[in-house]
């Protein structure tokens, strides 16, 4: 790795040929905060991810040793000539990898490590029977005990033996006498074996400051015979003590507190039912029953209607008659009685849950493990009531509260009770850096918008936008210097109201002599900055220039062909609608929605329109539209789904045909998938070929020209048009296909020419030629006019789909739909599309959604972005803050109705936009 250059240097990047950039020279600065940004598609992913931090983390590599480079993912050199003053790395982006059900916000920014080694050294134990504090004593603790509370007094020191000890052994050590009945005796002139247990007196003494070290060596004495000590003060009470925890009242022992204890990937501390999960796998009675306004009869029990499993339908309605059940009622007018007749049997018959605990005792068996996956759920664990930790680890607490309590606290919440809490000076002592540590990360979690998170909440259920900033609140809490931060849009995700802390806390990392570049759209970040990079002028093989490097006052004054300024300047903007959809029509309504933070709301979805529905992070957008409302729909439309969202019911679910969720997920995963054979034009196209009388010559039929089938394509490289060599230690090497020279078809087919291009040629060409190319289709340029219109008129027909950004996936699939043949009455939802989307991409995204809903659909969005919303026919603005303070309706109503409602954040920020 090159030396760090020194501050106000510059990062040289020379001759950056990855994807779709055209051999450019670029210059960032050092200890400087820079914005790159462009059209979507632009090349800013491949500059800044796929040169700079490739780049940097391979020269990384290259400085382990051999032994080490064996062990870590190998990074291929990027297409440039040369990079200078690069610092180390590290990207931070907008997606959310992780998949592990272990994995919490706590564990991930270290907070609840922190918190485990509080509760291990300040942590007080109280035994759940007594609810009293247990406590560890020593000679000296129980010392200064007695001169506090019995000054003055006798006391007589003792320690118990083992039930019919001989006490003989005890003479032998000194001892003399015995402590009975009150009272004190000799030993040896008792002459009498004891039956059970007898308490050897260690010292007899006045308590008081002379007799303190009696008493410890009296007490230290008792310890090396035993765990306890007994202390009776003459004519008093009588004391019992453990140098163990133990509880004084029921004298139950407990275990020391190890921050080992408190882990749940420990087996140490995890719950032995669950495994250190929260929860189990259980036959879940609603996926049994996905359709209660079914009879028995009518195949209510869904598994029972598979043609493998009629038998056991006999069975049951045989068994429902016997009992009296009446198979024709719907399933939901049937007694709690009747229910748990059918799910759990009698002595005569096992039940649907007893039939598929016999299936269980088969799960090595492929095909019954994936049926009986369909029809389980996630349940609360009920040993540890979801906090997957023993019993031993609640039963710890620090001024109150466990562990569990802390995990299910807001962040917000979580500091402020850190903020109160009073330790002792001693407590102080011990624990002070440890607090410091989690004071400080709670405070990097507040300032990225994130004070609505729990401790507890699953890593894998964070959005994009969401890990980013906890990985960014991790990055602030390791203060390095000297170093590249690399972040892909951190304003995923993030309301408008939250955007001054996200870019106070990015000013803050580059105080720290940091290099800061951010791949951004928002305008507000790129006036923020120091230094601008623009990327284009157009998107695909369009773009790949710089459009325009320097500061921002140069870049408003001379950027003339900067599409980013002109919005900046005002000078093009994406105008209001002159006119509102009217929202008084059909609708679907949510009643009593109750899932995770949303307060049992009722909420009205117009149909015919397109509905934003805001609010800032964690106020409950998603719990609503996707855990509730998507997922009841898909389960209405017996799709599979996961578990529907705490709700009451749901109305006007009849007037709609269907439910899609378009996301920006990949459109496929290898690089045989592609826009024409997503959106199934690549067929038509297929077929033309081969009509061709020069084709039928040829025996070329349209498999021919599929590179996912044996006949057309080239075998050697299997229609990859590459292959990987392994280089051991070194970076494998992708190596273009000797045979096809990266053209994925065999020679015949590539010999074969339609117009005067093959089969290659004509996967190379953009959207925007191709429509020329087959003019005289209808069937193909009515799919790629779609694909032109929603803004993908640059991509090339046989482009990967691997190398497809997210938004353009998106509008892809947008693309699949518009193109479908007609077909009306269709609730569309996304999330967030505006993600990754230039402000002028988001004028197209707006016209193909209006094209949806002029076509007689829906269209739902969860979004943040004010360019979008102020487009909106209806907004539901849910808040007001995030978390538990969050999940309650604003506003609802046009942006203009919004704009009218003080209390609604998003209405704030709208204004300006609505003039």
């Amino acid at each position: 790795m090159a030396k760090t250059a020194k501050r106000n240097g510059y990062i040289k990047i020379k001759g950056a040929r990855e994807n779709n950039l055209k051999n450019i020279d670029v210059l960032i600065p050092q200890n400087r905060f820079t914005v790159v940004t462009g059209l979507s598609g632009s090349g800013k992913s491949s500059l800044v991810l796929d040169t700079v931090y490739k780049e940097g983390l391979r020269r990384y590599i290259d400085c382990l040793s051999t032994y080490a480079r064996q062990f870590i993912e190998k990074v291929e050199r990027p297409a440039m000539d040369d990079i200078e003053g690069l610092p180390t790395p590290i990207a931070i982006e907008s997606r959310n990898s992780v998949i592990n059900s272990r994995s919490t916000v706590g564990t991930t920014t270290e907070i609840y490590d922190y918190v485990r080694l509080l509760f291990a050294k300040i942590g007080k134990t109280r035994c759940p029977e007594c609810e009293e504090r247990v406590t560890e004593h020593s000679p000296q603790s129980i010392m200064r005990l007695l001169i506090e509370k019995f000054p003055g007094k006798r006391a007589v020191i003792c320690f118990e033996t083992e039930e019919g000890a001989s006490l003989s052994q005890y003479m032998k050590k000194g001892y003399s006498r015995a402590y009975r009945d009150g009272k004190t005796e000799d030993i040896e002139k008792s002459g009498k074996q004891p039956v059970g247990k007898t308490q050897i007196v260690t010292a007899r003494t006045a308590i008081g400051e002379r007799s303190k070290s009696r008493i410890t060596e009296a007490l230290e004495a008792a310890f090396s015979e035993d765990s306890r000590a007994f202390v009776h003060i003459v004519s008093g009470q009588s004391l019992r003590f453990s140098k163990e925890l133990r509880c004084d009242s029921c004298d139950t022992a407990f275990e020391k507190p190890t921050p080992n204890m408190f882990s749940f990937n420990s087996p140490y501390g995890a719950c032995e039912e669950c495994s250190g999960f929260g929860r189990n796998l259980e036959i879940d009675p609603e996926l049994l029953v996905p359709d209660p306004g079914l009879s028995l009869a009518e195949g209510a029990i869904e598994p029972f209607t598979k043609t493998s499993y009629r038998r056991q339908m006999r069975k049951l309605l045989a068994f429902a008659e016997d009992a009296g059940i009446d198979t024709e009622k719907p399933f939901s007018k049937l007694s709690a009685r009747e229910k748990d007749l059918v799910f759990s049997g009698n002595d005569d018959y096992y039940g649907v849950k007893g039939y598929f605990r016999r299936l269980e005792r088969k799960n090595y068996k492929t095909h019954i493990r994936v049926f009986l996956s369909r029809y389980r759920s996630a349940f609360t664990c009920g040993d540890c009531g979801g906090s997957r930790l023993k019993e031993k680890a609640l039963n710890v607490r620090i001024e109150g509260e466990n562990i569990f309590d802390l995990s299910r606290m807001s962040v917000k919440d979580l500091k402020s009770w850190f903020d109160c809490i009073t330790p002792s000076a001693y407590e102080l002592e011990i624990a002070s850096d440890i607090m410091k540590e989690i004071n400080s990360r709670l405070d990097f979690l507040i300032h990225v918008g994130l004070d609505y998170l729990t401790l507890s909440r699953l890593t894998r259920t964070l959005s994009g936008g969401e890990a980013q900033r906890i990985n960014l609140a991790c990055q602030m809490s390791s203060r390095l210097t000297e170093t590249l931060y690399i972040l892909d849009e951190p304003s995923i995700g993030l309301h408008a109201r939250d955007m001054n802390r996200l870019n106070s806390l990015i000013r803050e990392l580059r105080v720290r002599n940091n290099t800061i570049i951010l791949i951004e759209h928002d305008l507000d970040t790129v006036k923020s900055a120091d230094y601008i990079v623009e990327l284009g002028p157009q998107a695909g093989d369009g773009g790949g220039e710089i459009v325009y490097q320097g500061t921002l006052r140069n870049f408003l004054r001379s950027a003339k062909n900067s599409i980013t300024k002109k919005y900046l300047a005002n000078e093009k903007r994406i105008e209001v609608p002159s006119s509102r959809r009217k929202t008084t029509g059909n609708s679907i309504n949510v009643i009593g929605a109750g899932e995770n933070n949303l307060k049992n709301i009722d909420v009205r979805f117009p149909l015919g329109s397109l509905t934003c529905v805001t609010g800032v992070s964690g106020s409950g957008k998603s719990s609503l539209v996707n855990d509730i409302l998507y997922n009841a729909l898909l389960r209405k439309f017996r799709r599979k789904t996961d578990r529907v969202g705490k709700h009451e019911r749901i109305e006007g679910t009849d007037n709609i045909d269907d439910v899609i969720i378009l996301d920006q997920a990949s459109i496929g995963r290898t690089s045989r998938s592609n826009p024409v054979t997503y959106i199934k034009v690549y067929d038509d196209i297929r077929k033309i070929l081969a009509g061709h009388y020069q084709a039928k010559l040829r025996k070329l039929t349209p498999s021919h020209f599929s590179f996912n089938v044996r006949g057309g394509r080239c075998e050697k490289c299997m229609g990859e048009g590459s292959h990987r060599v392994e280089m051991h230690f070194l970076a494998d090497v992708m190596v273009t296909c000797e045979e096809c020279e990266g053209r994925r078809f065999g020679k015949e087919v590539l010999g074969y020419r339609y117009k005067g291009k093959n089969i290659d040629d004509i996967l190379n060409l953009t959207v925007d030629q191709a429509m020329g190319f087959f003019s005289e289709s209808i069937a193909v340029t009515r799919k790629l006019k779609v694909l032109k219109d929603v803004g993908c008129g640059y991509l090339r027909l046989g482009q990967p789909a691997t190398t497809l950004s997210g938004g353009e996936a998106q509008r892809i699939k947008i693309a699949r739909e518009l193109s479908r043949k007609k077909k009306n009455n269709i609730l569309y939802i996304l999330d967030e599309p505006t993600v990754g989307l230039h402000i002028d991409d988001i004028g197209k995204l707006l016209s193909v959604l209006n094209r949806l809903v002029d076509a007689g659909n829906s269209v739902i969005v969860i979004e943040h972005n004010l360019e979008m919303i102020k487009c909106a026919d209806h907004i539901i603005d849910l808040g007001p803050e995030g978390g538990d303070k969050g999940g309650r309706i604003v506003a609802v109503g046009t942006p203009e109705q919004v704009t009218s409602v003080k209390s609604s954040y998003t209405g704030e920020h709208l204004r300006p936009l609505l003039g």
